[in-house]
C-alpha cells in the first residue's frame, strides 16, 4: 500500500491541513508542507484507540460482561475481545479520515474488496503454511495427531465458531498494525521502516500472552513482516486477513496445538507435540519452532514470484 492522498477539498482547508503562511520552525515541529506531521496524527489516532477501547471496557461493565471477556482463551471471550477491537479500530480510523479527508478504504481495507478473491487466496496461503510447518515437525517426530476430540454437530459448530473468530482477530490485529499505523507512518519515514517497527510492536504485544517467549516473539515479527509484503504487492490488507485468520484457525482448531502459549477448548483432535523446544516451539507451540522460520522464510520467496511488484 503507497500512500496517496485522497482529498476532494484541497489539503490547505482540511481540519490537519497546515497553517496559512510560511512555516515557522516552531510549525514545523507539526506541520509540513502538506498536512500534519505523519507522527502527530499516529498519536492521535492511538488516542483515539484507547479512548474507544476504555468506553468498550466500561459499556461490557455496565452489561456484566468482564467475567466473560476475561474468562481466558474461549471462543466467546475472543469474540467480545476482537469486536470491541475492531470498533475502536475502525471508529479512530473513521475519524481520523474525516479530519485527513481520505476515505476509509485508503487505510487498507475497502470495502469493494471486502471477502473477496484477495481473502480467499490469503486463506489458501494461510492453511498451507500452518500445514507445512506442522508436517515438517511430524516429519522429525515432534507431532503426532492422536483421536478426534469432538463428533457430529459439536465438530461442525466450534468450526464454525471459530472460524468466526479468527477472521475477527485478523481484521483487528491486521488494521490495527499495518492499517492506519501502516499508512500514516509509511508517510513520514517510509513503507518498509514503518513496516520495521509496526512489526517490532506486533511481536512485542504477543510477550503478554501466556506461555509466549522470546523466540515466539520473533517468529510473530517475522510474519508480521511477511504480512506487510503482502500489503505491499496486493495493495491492501485482505490478502494478510484471510492468511491471518486461516493460520491461526488451522493452528487452534484443525491441529489443535497451542497458538502462542495458548490453547483452546473446543478443538479437532487430541494432537500432541512431543521432542525438543527447537522442534516443536515448546509451550509456545508450532510459531516457536524453528520450522516456522523457515516456512515463513520459503513462503515469502514463492510470494515474490507469483505476486510480482507493479513498481517497474
Amino acid at each position: 500500500m503507497i500512500p496517496e492522498q485522497n482529498s476532494q477539498i484541497p489539503v490547505s482547508q482540511s481540519p490537519l491541513g497546515p497553517p496559512e503562511g510560511p512555516l515557522t520552525a516552531r510549525k514545523a515541529i507539526f506541520w509540513n508542507e502538506t498536512e500534519f506531521r505523519a507522527g502527530w496524527r499516529l498519536l492521535i489516532y492511538l488516542f483515539f484507540v484507547v479512548l474507544f477501547m476504555m468506553a468498550g471496557t466500561f459499556l461490557m461493565t455496565a452489561l456484566h460482561l468482564p467475567q466473560i471477556a476475561r474468562s481466558g482463551f474461549t471462543a466467546t471471550s475472543m469474540l467480545l475481545q476482537e469486536t470491541t477491537g475492531i470498533i475502536a479500530t475502525f471508529a479512530a480510523a473513521g475519524i481520523m479520515g474525516m479530519l485527513e479527508d481520505r476515505r476509509f478504504g485508503s487505510y487498507g481495507l475497502p470495502r469493494a474488496d471486502a471477502f473477496g478473491a484477495k481473502f480467499w487466496q490469503g486463506a489458501v496461503w494461510g492453511i498451507a503454511m500452518i500445514t507445512a510447518i506442522i508436517f515438517f515437525i511430524r516429519a522429525f517426530g515432534g507431532f503426532t495427531f492422536g483421536q478426534l476430540a469432538l463428533h457430529g454437530p459439536h465438530l461442525w459448530g466450534y468450526a464454525v465458531l471459530w472460524g468466526v473468530v479468527f477472521i475477527l482477530v485478523g481484521i483487528f490485529e491486521e488494521f490495527l498494525f499495518r492499517g492506519y499505523a501502516q499508512f500514516t507512518l509509511s508517510m513520514g519515514v517510509g513503507f518498509w521502516p514503518a513496516a520495521l517497527l509496526l512489526s517490532a510492536g506486533f511481536g512485542a504485544i504477543h510477550l503478554h500472552n501466556a506461555g509466549e517467549d522470546k523466540v515466539g516473539a520473533l517468529s510473530v515479527f517475522v510474519i508480521g513482516m511477511f504480512f506487510c509484503l503482502t500489503l505491499r504487492r496486493t495493495g491492501n490488507l485482505w490478502f494478510a486477513v484471510g492468511l491471518h485468520a486461516a493460520f491461526d484457525w488451522g493452528e487452534t482448531f484443525l491441529y489443535s496445538v497451542p497458538d502462542s502459549g495458548l490453547v483452546a477448548p473446543g478443538h479437532f483432535l487430541n494432537s500432541s507435540l512431543h521432542g525438543p523446544a527447537w522442534l516443536t516451539g515448546g509451550m509456545v507451540g508450532p510459531e516457536g519452532s524453528v520450522m516456522s522460520f523457515l516456512v515463513v522464510g520459503i513462503t515469502a520467496l514463492i510470494f515474490v514470484i507469483v505476486y510480482p511488484s507493479k513498481n517497474k
